[in-house]
């Protein structure tokens, strides 16, 4: 074999100009490959994942459980009343794994919530209807020690109404429920005075949800110039509701601010003008003070349930 000018090629560089070419052509065939490859559907390839720490990733409501107890609709213990979990068993995720609370109050990841499930079964003693709420708690090793409202507390929360039953006895389109209280309590030291076999006091402020509006409900003297003892009577004869529509929020979630200070509530939905109270009824009123939230269903009919979910709830004093 010769070149063109007529000089032989020598066989070691015939070999290396042909391997060359092999080469070349191998990887023409084998970037075509690839690259028809990356154009066929994505179920024939790998799989790729930003970030794979992303898969174990949940994110569960913001709510510290240290001074919380959790009220359940049933009474499994039958001891009589409703069931009841202590902060301490609520605490570091303690409810996930309690198989007798899960079918009432569990996670949603999906949103990051806490939903709240109750239905009419077991009450409490001063009451005809269930719930699956929170009580404060502010020594959880004592609920007999409490907040007055010149101590004062506020409470913030951002929470939703999931489901409710409709309601087919009354004008209302749906059955109703209370998902944020301040509730009264006597003191001890009222409860030596006057050797009271019973510390219940009325709710100062309940927040209802009804046909989709939040109410407040606030509790006022009957007669204001109630003085003294006559004060710690919790009956209708002495304090009544007040009641003030605060706005409409559907089923959509909303935040929803509670602040007692002395003689002065403020109530705000969302970011509207805040509802505030002033009045002698706070100037008198005797009882001591804890916050509650959840669901507290308004009802006692064959088939009524209600489901409310907390993103975030947070106290402080």
């Amino acid at each position: 074999m010769v070149n063109q000018s007529g000089k032989p090629i020598i066989i070691k560089e015939y070999m290396t100009l042909r391997a060359s070419f092999f080469f070349t052509i191998l990887v023409i065939l084998l970037s075509s490959c690839s690259n028809n490859y990356g154009n066929d559907d994505d179920s024939l390839g790998p799989t790729t994942i930003d970030n794979p720490d992303d898969v174990n990733d949940v994110t569960y409501a913001d709510i510290n459980f240290s001074n919380w107890k959790v009220t359940l609709p049933v009474d499994e213990n039958n001891n009589g009343s409703p069931d009841e979990y202590q902060p301490n068993e609520l605490v570091n995720g303690g409810y996930r794994t309690n198989t007798a609370i899960q079918p009432y109050m569990y996670d949603d990841t999906e949103d990051s919530s806490i939903e709240f499930y109750t239905f009419p079964a077991s009450t409490t003693t001063n009451s005809s209807y269930s719930r699956t709420e929170l009580r404060e708690l502010i020594n959880p090793s004592n609920a007999r020690s409490n907040w007055s409202l010149a101590q004062g507390g506020n409470m913030t929360g951002r929470l939703k109404l999931v489901d409710i039953s409709e309601d087919s006895q009354s004008s209302s389109q749906y059955h109703r429920t209370i998902v944020m209280q301040i509730h009264g309590i006597i003191s001890e030291n009222d409860m030596a005075i006057h050797g009271f076999s019973s510390n219940n006091g009325p709710p100062l402020i309940k927040i209802y949800w009804k046909d989709g509006y939040i109410w407040s409900h606030k509790k006022s003297l009957v007669d204001e110039t109630t003085s003294g003892d006559d004060l710690l009577d919790t009956s209708s004869s002495t304090w009544y509701d007040i009641k003030d529509n605060m706005g409409y929020v559907g089923f959509e979630a909303f935040d929803f601010r509670i602040t007692a200070s002395d003689a002065r509530l403020e109530l705000q939905l969302n970011e509207n003008e805040p509802l505030v109270y002033e009045d002698v009824s706070l100037e008198k009123w005797p009882f001591q003070n804890y916050y509650k939230a959840g669901n507290y269903l308004g009802s006692t009919a064959e088939g009524a349930f209600s489901k409310v979910k907390f993103f975030e709830l947070e106290v402080s004093h």
